[in-house]
């Protein structure tokens, strides 16, 4: 028998705002939710996007297709997808010269962190209204999260990809809840990029398509120093801008991103340790350092050997073949 007790009497409006309550409290910026149901446009983009093998080796991206564009076949009988939008952008900085690193890979993993609120909404839901089956997800299954949040209103897709809203910019996790409680819905914005063009001319590597909206992700540097496992292609290694780890650049000159704000989670505060490496303490890093200054941070997924290549591939004399 389940430990929870169903409350009939908790309208779906009373629901609705019970969700952004809760989220609000727990650290959340926005909500938006959307009926779950098949995603069918989506699906035939992402099909022809696979197609052109703008996946590179993230063969991943070509599993449980079915999954990744309808809810309903993660979650049975899922009514609801309510998506949720954290902010992690930082105000602080690297010392000029030192290799790059992604802002969001600054602090803790974001898996952990958001999972573990998405998991605290979840049961202070099931306490107020009763069962609710469902499940958290935080960048880690075939869920096409900025879709979902585009469906929400939490923003629109712009030219780069990324979900862009006008108050709030960019810098923000993206995480959802699949759940078979009937919610509200909320409507999808218009898209506000215009004749903007300023992340298509940035990016290094032309991986933005020349009319935006399609992102060769093989060409990607935050592709390229992070899922690519083999050696950075030559083509590449002398337009990687210093970035080691992930990339900031269509993030950084997007309009929309003068009105980001500092993030206020102590898990996302970086290291000083970090903060304080320049240039020469990045090549002459050993694995117990890497180990010890990127504990419990992003960037133990690329792990020492993939930092070194990233590495010398930003500087090819640098290091030895060794790494």
């Amino acid at each position: 028998m389940s430990q929870y007790v169903n409350f009939p009497s908790v309208n779906i409006e009373q629901r609705t705002s019970l969700v952004n309550k809760i989220a609000t409290e727990l650290g959340f910026a926005a909500v938006g939710i959307s009926k779950a149901e098949r995603l069918d446009e989506p699906a035939r983009r992402l099909s022809e996007w696979l197609d052109k093998g703008h996946h590179g080796e993230m063969s991943w991206m070509a599993n449980h297709f079915e999954k990744r564009v309808d809810p309903t076949k993660l979650v049975p009988g899922a009514r609801s997808v309510v998506s949720l939008m954290y902010n992690y952008y930082s105000d602080q900085a690297q010392p000029q010269g030192a290799p790059q690193v992604a802002s969001y890979a600054y602090g803790r993993d974001y898996h952990k962190v958001l999972k573990k609120k998405l998991k605290t909404l979840l049961e202070r839901l099931r306490e107020e209204i009763g069962q609710i089956d469902g499940r958290c997800f935080v960048d880690s299954a075939p869920v096409m999260e900025r879709e979902w949040a585009q469906r929400g209103g939490l923003g629109w897709l712009g030219k780069n990809t990324l979900l862009l809203n006008r108050k709030k910019g960019s810098y923000y996790f993206l995480a959802e809840l699949i759940i078979d409680l009937e919610l509200n819905a909320d409507h999808p914005i218009k898209d506000h990029c215009g004749t903007c063009t300023a992340c298509i001319d940035a990016c290094p590597t032309d991986a933005i398509s020349p009319s935006g909206y399609v992102l060769d992700g093989s060409k990607c540097i935050s592709y390229l120093t992070i899922e690519l496992k083999e050696n950075i292609p030559e083509e590449f290694s002398d337009r990687l801008e210093d970035w080691v780890f992930g990339c900031d650049i269509c993030q950084d000159v997007c309009p929309w991103n003068r009105f980001s704000k500092p993030h206020s989670e102590p898990d996302f505060e970086p290291r000083s340790e970090f903060l304080e490496m320049d240039r020469s303490d990045w090549y002459e890093m050993t694995e117990e350092l890497f180990n010890e200054v990127f504990k419990g941070t992003p960037l133990k997924r690329a792990n020492y050997a993939g930092i070194r290549k990233n590495l010398r591939a930003i500087e090819p004399s640098s290091l030895d073949g060794s790494g």
